[in-house]
Order: structure tokens, then sequence, then C-alpha cells
């Protein structure tokens, strides 16, 4: 009997009862302020890691030993941003309901909200560790409270002080870095400082929330984004400050902001799905 294509991620076929990562897309980009595309980043990560294989030298591990469930792409409303956070933040409680650990890979930054929501309502204490070229602590974009420029001090509304923990950060308002001086633990431009944080967190044993916004990449590396920035960090350095996290108590992570369409070379998508692979063999979850 042939088997139904099903698309996954190269080495996430693990059924959802034997899996214990269990990644799932959010294509949504509709509060994009300046390139849009990041819609098609989960679609494109799962097409071309087939030309990626499942064994990271950088780990000495291979996807096939651990087990991961790729549940695909939700079907987003893309007119309506709440509804869409509805639907993601759904997603993820279920997946943390069977004790699971969900891994979100966007769409733009906005979709993190959902999975926070869900993973927040799980572990009350939760901290949330970013990575990313900007702050995302506005209080409205355009007058939208939801927006991709937002999504972090939305985060901080939910969370409050002292448990966000901002790294590579090299743009903003004015005001949004007078905002983090007094509300969030902001680290400008590199990851100095997340090792202590990291030890803290682990000590501690306090649940984290890992955000990874790739445009925390240098564009050199990375292109393929919406917003990028100068001055980022480098694939290795993305991936020592990844190691260093996964040593925390992890409860949940994503990737987004890759828009594939603006790199014709096709290198930010095989970034991305590098990244991808060293997250999840980072996990200490097997």
């Amino acid at each position: 009997m042939i088997s139904p294509n099903v698309e996954t991620f190269i080495g996430c076929d693990a059924g959802f009862e034997e899996a214990s990562i269990v990644l799932f897309g959010a294509p949504f980009d509709s509060t994009t302020s300046f390139r849009p595309g990041a819609r098609f980043g989960s679609a494109a990560m799962r097409h071309e890691s087939f030309g990626l294989e499942t064994y990271s030298p950088y780990q000495d591990k291979d996807l096939s030993d651990i087990r991961v469930f790729d549940a695909g792409d939700l079907e987003l409303s893309f007119g309506n941003a709440e509804s869409a956070l509805r639907d993601i933040e759904e997603r993820a409680e279920e997946i943390l309901k069977h004790g699971k650990l969900p891994v979100l890979l966007g769409g733009e930054h906005l979709v993190t909200l959902g999975a926070l929501r869900a993973t927040l309502r799980k572990y009350p204490d939760l901290h949330l560790i970013q990575f990313d070229a900007h702050t995302d602590l506005r209080d409205e974009y355009l007058g939208a409270k939801l927006s991709h420029a937002a999504v972090v001090r939305r985060a901080h509304d939910l969370m409050g002080d002292g448990r966000i923990h901002q790294y590579c950060i090299r743009s903003g308002e004015r005001e949004e870095f007078r905002f983090a001086k007094e509300h969030t633990d902001l680290h400008k431009f590199d990851f100095t400082g997340l090792r202590e944080t990291c030890e803290a967190l682990k000590r501690a044993g306090t649940p984290v929330y890992l955000t990874v916004d790739l445009d925390c990449l240098d564009p050199a590396v990375f292109p393929g984004t919406g917003t990028p920035e100068a001055g980022g960090v480098s694939f290795p350095m993305l991936l020592d400050a990844i190691l260093l996290v996964s040593e925390t108590n992890l409860a949940a992570a994503d990737l987004t902001e890759l828009a594939p369409s603006l790199d014709q070379s096709g290198s930010s998508t095989a970034t991305a799905c590098k990244v991808l692979r060293e997250l999840l063999l980072a996990i200490k979850r097997a």
C-alpha cells in the first residue's frame, strides 16, 4: 500500500503519541510592517530540509535519535490577528496538555504571543528569552496593539518585570530602549550575559520559553527576512546561544521571520533549516 505523501521536516516523522517534541507551523504575516513573505517560512523549511542531513557534526547527534512529530501548518485567518493567535494558542495548549514540548515555526514574530499565552498558563513562573534584532517593545504600531513590532510588549503585559531577557538587540525607538531599562533585561548587539542568565535560570529550575527571530543573524548570513538589520550575529554564535538555553528547563520554543522569497539564492532557508535541526537536537527531551 502506498501511503499519502505528507511533507514533514527531515527526520521528524514520529507518531504523536511517541514524540516528545511537536513541531507546528503558523503561516501568518498580516502585521508585517516592511517586507512581507514570512507566511511561507514554515512550508519552505519543511520542503528544503531534505537538502540537509539528519546528523549534526556540531552536537554529534542525529534526528533519528530523538522523536519529533511534525503536525504541519495551521490554517489561519490572515485578516484577523486575534483569531490567528487563538488558533495558535489552542494548538500549543493541546501539545502541552499531552506533556510534549511545542516548537512553533513562523510566520512573523507576532505568532509567538499565541504559543506564549498557552505556555504561561501551564507555567505561571515562565521566563522569556528572546533572540532578535529588534526590541519589539512598541505599545502599538500604526494603531495596532497586536503587531510584530509590539509582540514583546504584549508579552510584558502578561509577564511583568524581570522575566523577559533580550539579546542581539540593535534596533528600536528611543522609547522602547527606555522602557527596557526599567522593565526588561536587554542586552544590545550580541549574547553578552546569556551564560549568566541561563545558569541562574537553570539553578532555579525556572521554565523558559525561547523565541528566535532569525533576523538576529547578520543580513550577510540571513538576508531572507522582512526587516534585516546590519550588525547581527553569525550562525556559530547563534548555535552556541541555543545550546546554552537548551540547558535550562525549556518549556517551549519558536523560530520566526524567515521570508524565503526575499532570498532567491535559498541560503536563508537553508540556514533556517540548520538552525531548526540544531534547536531540535539541543532540546533535552529524548
